[in-house]
């Protein structure tokens, strides 16, 4: 597996958002767009991006300065856990508010009551664990 969250990691990532219509489809429902980092807790700026347009991705690669919607971190060892065993409802609250899983940008709150976008968070998670 490549590293995560480098350039090549991101491209995997993309492809398998892309593949699953219950993440890329129930979004493009909705018109979502927006730019995604991901990252690490502790550290200084996020170390991934994804852009997503109408539900797909269209570009990914390494974080360089772009406005972001969404800034997601979490600590090393909890992002290798969900890689292994992607989170549900229940973990993904318990991350949440144990302090765990840190949103740098974005409205964790809003997004998680909103069902439209949040099973599909839930899928962008399983999404990652198929990268390889």
């Amino acid at each position: 597996m490549s590293e995560l969250f480098s350039s090549e990691w991101m491209a995997g990532f993309a492809k398998e958002w892309n593949a699953d219509p219950a993440l890329s489809g129930a979004l493009a429902e909705i018109g979502f767009s927006s730019t995604i980092a991901y990252g690490f807790a502790g550290d200084d700026t996020p170390k991934g991006v994804l852009v997503v347009e109408n539900g797909q991705a269209v570009s990914s690669g390494d974080y360089d300065g772009q406005e972001l919607n969404w800034d997601i971190r979490m600590p090393a060892a909890n992002w290798d856990t969900w890689m292994k065993k992607p989170p549900n409802m229940m973990t993904l609250g318990v991350a949440y508010t144990t302090g765990k899983l840190k949103f740098v940008v974005g409205d964790y709150s809003a997004m998680i009551k909103d069902p439209r976008m949040a099973g599909p968070f839930i899928k962008s998670f399983a999404a990652m664990s198929k990268v390889v």
